[in-house]
């Protein structure tokens, strides 16, 4: 049996003809660049995947007519966009010194690993803040009983939201729980207020 790769590169020099060549860490930068200012996004470029299949032609140089001829500014509108942002990465590179670097390391591998991880005391405090109770973490011998925390004098267990699902199966808590989702930019919690009255 033989297995054959062709790296994406090959390809588009295959069927272009063409060789596109970059120094080092260039192509990453614009690719950086280009998620931020969204330059190749439909609203710039067009929807990709529907203008192939609106395309009748079946070269490159039928396609690059095609495209151009009905998108006519939006390669140089797309090259702006990301430009102007290479250029303000260029300006952010100038500014990065090794302490900044070892402070962006320290909050990543210290910093939000622990917060990451032990999310649950946030939880308790931002709902003792709003309850005006005071809070702790349950201690290892609470922990094994299913308790995560204190609110006040009311032990409380802590889940992620998909576990409402999961509710009525095996396990059966009898202390209020606080839900929780993680979200790319925050926890969302949810909770009964009655529970602490």
């Amino acid at each position: 049996m033989i297995k054959i790769r062709i790296p994406h590169s090959e390809v588009q020099t295959m069927l272009s003809g063409r060789v596109y060549s970059y120094p080092k860490y260039v192509t990453q930068i614009m690719n950086l660049a280009n998620q931020n200012a969204q330059g190749t996004r439909a609203r710039v470029v067009g929807q990709m995947s529907e203008l192939i299949q609106e395309f009748e032609g079946t070269s490159l140089s039928e396609w690059e007519e095609w495209y151009l001829e009905n998108y006519p500014d939006a390669i140089d509108n797309a090259t702006e966009k990301v430009y102007r942002m290479v250029s303000l990465l260029k300006d952010a590179i100038q500014k990065i010194d090794k302490d900044t670097v070892r402070d962006w390391v320290e909050e990543l591998v210290i910093v939000k690993t622990f917060s990451g991880l032990r999310f649950q005391e946030a939880i308790l405090k931002k709902i003792a803040e709003h309850l005006n109770k005071p809070y702790r973490l349950a201690l290892p011998i609470e922990e094994s009983k299913g308790i995560d925390g204190f609110i006040g004098n009311t032990a409380i267990s802590i889940k992620p939201i998909t576990y409402k699902i999961k509710m009525g199966l095996n396990e059966s808590i009898d202390i209020p729980i606080v839900f929780y989702d993680k979200k790319k930019s925050h926890i969302a919690i949810e909770f009964d207020n009655q529970n602490f009255l």
